[in-house]
């Protein structure tokens, strides 16, 4: 019988494991419009943080006692929905467990048999050719417009979206600067080709972005790419070049403390004509699709796009994998292999 973790409580600042509990699913034959699946690896998001309170957001609030959803690549065992045959690799949003019955609601899309049966791995559609993936090329190339010749500033260029953004930009002739926590994945950021990294757990953001502004002779930033928020929100206002475009994709800083941001700089917005733009990839993703699979399938097939996958094994870590992304376990993706 399938498993899936389920929502028990509300968490209050950091969540821990006793917010969840890993239940069995009804089974049963299937109706009109259901697949049943077996799933081979889940995704785990920081967005999901936000759907653990029962607030009004862009998700779905998870509910109590029910089973939680996200990102999951599957195999169709049975079909009764159009379309799908057993055999099928999916992305569904059936995550958060190993199987069992979904519909349409879970939205399931086949993945493309061809990129497959180049050698693609199914779960790259859980990164680089799907939601992170997709985050970063809309978040820089469209909500902020960035162009060769751009100086960029990334938060959290160690982690999933951070990582391919500083890779798309480097492969559009941009000058990148990436911040991250720790050597070791400064390191890595540093063989992506950014041309400068902070590492924020060395000292305070703001000295540090801008002794690399002054390393590489840039008198600002153009674009800066929000994955964190806080420190890193207000030194981006700090050095911004006129008419700079801010991306806020995440402010994983205050997700769970919900404490007030303060912003020194934030001033700078008026005088500098800064424009800040909160966004979410599901607005534009369906207008740019085909667009987006081209370029980043070709990004990836060129070796201008790579990830590093930190990965957790079995059903039962899915909620210490999750956990991980707010203490910094994880370089690159964060996966469950099932």
């Amino acid at each position: 019988m399938a498993k899936a973790w389920h929502l028990t409580s509300r968490p209050e600042g950091l969540p821990s494991r006793s917010n969840f509990a890993l239940r069995d699913l009804p089974d049963g034959p299937l109706e009109a419009d259901q697949l049943r699946i077996r799933n081979h690896w889940l995704s785990v998001d920081p967005y999901m943080r936000g759907r653990m309170n029962d607030a009004k957001s862009y998700a779905a609030s998870f509910q109590i006692d029910q089973p939680m959803t996200g990102g999951a690549i599957g195999e169709v065992i049975e079909s009764r929905m159009e379309g799908f045959a057993p055999g099928d690799m999916i992305l569904h949003m059936g995550g958060w467990r190993d199987g069992g019955i979904i519909g349409l609601d879970m939205m399931p899309n086949k993945l493309p048999a061809e990129l497959l049966a180049s050698g693609m791995s199914p779960q790259t559609f859980l990164h680089n050719m799907g939601l992170t993936g997709g985050t970063a090329w809309i978040g820089l190339l469209r909500v902020a417009a960035a162009k060769p010749g751009d100086t960029i500033f990334v938060s959290a260029a160690g982690g999933a979206v951070g990582s391919a953004v500083v890779q798309i930009a480097k492969a559009r002739e941009m000058t990148v600067i990436g911040s991250a926590g720790g050597a070791e994945k400064c390191a890595w950021i540093s063989d992506l080709g950014a041309d400068a990294v902070i590492d924020y757990k060395a000292g305070p953001v703001l000295p540090q972005l801008v002794q690399a502004l002054e390393t590489l002779g840039k008198p600002g930033i153009d674009v800066y790419f929000d994955n964190v928020g806080g420190e890193h929100l207000d030194a981006a206002f700090a050095v911004a070049n006129d008419f700079a475009r801010f991306a806020i994709c995440g402010m994983i800083d205050v997700y769970n403390d919900g404490k007030p941001q303060e912003m020194k700089y934030i001033i700078r917005s008026i005088p500098a004509r800064i424009r800040m733009e909160g966004f979410i990839y599901t607005d534009q993703f369906i207008d740019c699709m085909e667009e987006f699979y081209a370029d980043m399938g070709g990004l990836i097939a060129s070796g201008a796009v790579t990830i590093r996958e930190t990965v957790r094994d079995g059903i039962d870590a899915v909620p210490e994998a999750f956990l991980g992304l707010f203490s910094g376990d994880n370089i690159g993706k964060m996966l469950v292999r099932l």
